[in-house]
């Protein structure tokens, strides 16, 4: 029986990695595509978010696989630099999901065409740099890797590294908005889990912080030869923190997505008139009945149960509290659970009830945001507070 011998290693450790990556975010693709709900936005810009994380390891393979990026020279030189698009759209996609994820009233605009200027940017340089180029100099521009060395490639690699830490800044103003706005109509924000975004966000921007120095480097190799094989180790290092950002990426997707509580981008507030619910009268009212119902020691009542209580309309509601009150849903009601929680710490009849139950039963969930609003409304902690009424 004939034997065959490999003279060399089609791929490394670092190379299984890649491929890996490439492979499970391809299969995650695919699922998402057959099984999910096509009118989901999020998940479908998770999809593609995900085809394009496919397509990123293979371009590092591609560019400097061990001996993977030879046998895509011999066989697939014209697809050689297709899957580099994938950096110029994955922050992009990033950034969509995760808006089209917290906002239920998102949609595509023409203003959203903007996020295919970096891709536009690529494929005008690629093609007036590389495929306008004959055949025989294409190659030529491959085998002898002068083309990915140049200053002009070195440059369009900083800018799609560039563009990725944009997006990465932008999904962390758009949590912190989201994170505003969920103020609005929440009393507790410890129900409502966003702390995962706020890491998966922080994880992939490690990643292009790290890509961005090492494509900066690079610049700098260009005025002034550095030894690039310190940074190399930057880049081996992002290959196996992406691999597992991925699976991150999608159990969160599978675990909060389907539950994740969404809010309007615009907002009542704004669609008010600046002079409209300032009514004292309406305040006075909506106050006392508040404090003699006490739903505000409700711990999950939101907007539209408050609203209900009182029947008044949501919308009408909110902005009467953000013109008359000057504060937002959260502060709003966790200002009467402060009044509350004060009182019983001072009463007679809730020397022996502890703390920790006097919080829970005026309507908060965690310790921290009872100690800090506290502090923040009476300038003084609890324990103060109770041990101030005792001495008295």
């Amino acid at each position: 029986m004939e034997s065959f011998e490999f003279s060399s290693v089609l791929f490394n450790f670092h190379d299984v990695i890649l491929l890996m990556t490439a492979m499970q975010c391809l299969f995650c693709f695919l699922l998402l595509c057959i099984t999910s709900d096509r009118n989901v936005k999020s998940t479908l810009f998770l999809a593609l978010f995900l085809l394009a994380h496919a397509l990123i390891p293979m371009n590092e393979l591609m560019m400097w696989g061990a001996e993977f990026k030879v046998t895509v020279r011999n066989l697939f030189p014209t697809l050689y630099f297709v899957p580099a698009i994938a950096y110029y759209v994955d922050g992009a996609l990033l950034f969509l999901c995760f808006k089209s994820l917290a906002f239920r009233d998102f949609s595509l605009t023409k203003i959203d065409l903007l996020h295919l200027l970096p891709l536009l940017t690529y494929a005008s340089f690629i093609w007036m740099t590389f495929y306008s180029q004959p055949e025989a100099q294409r190659l030529d521009m491959i085998n002898s890797e002068s083309f990915v060395y140049s200053a002009s490639y070195v440059y369009m690699e900083f800018f799609s590294k560039l563009v990725r830490v944009f997006y990465a800044v932008a999904c962390f103003v758009l949590i912190s908005r989201y994170s505003s706005l969920l103020q609005d109509t929440n009393s507790n924000m410890e129900k409502i889990h966003i702390s995962w975004l706020r890491a998966l966000v922080i994880g992939f921007s490690v990643v292009m912080i790290s890509e961005t120095v090492l494509a900066g480097a690079k610049i700098i190799n260009i005025f002034s030869e550095l030894s690039l094989q310190q940074f190399s180790h930057i880049g081996l290092t992002g290959y196996y923190f992406t691999f597992i950002l991925v699976n991150l990426l999608v159990f969160t997707a599978v675990r909060y997505f389907g539950v994740f509580e969404q809010v309007n981008e615009v907002t009542t507030a704004k669609k008010a008139k600046s002079g409209q619910f300032l009514q004292p009268e309406l305040a006075a009212k909506i106050d006392s009945a508040i404090r003699h119902d006490k739903i505000y020691m409700e711990p999950d009542i939101t907007l539209d149960t408050l609203a209900e209580s009182l029947t008044i309309m949501p919308r009408d509601l909110s902005t009467l509290i953000n013109r008359h009150f000057g504060v937002n849903f959260y502060e709003f009601i966790n200002r009467y659970r402060i009044e509350e929680a004060k009182r019983m710490l001072t009463a007679e009849d809730y020397k022996a009830t502890t703390i920790t139950d006097i919080y829970l039963e005026v309507g908060f969930n965690s310790k921290s945001v009872f100690y800090t609003f506290f502090k923040k409304i009476e300038g003084i902690t609890p324990s103060q507070c109770r041990q101030a009424s005792v001495a008295v």
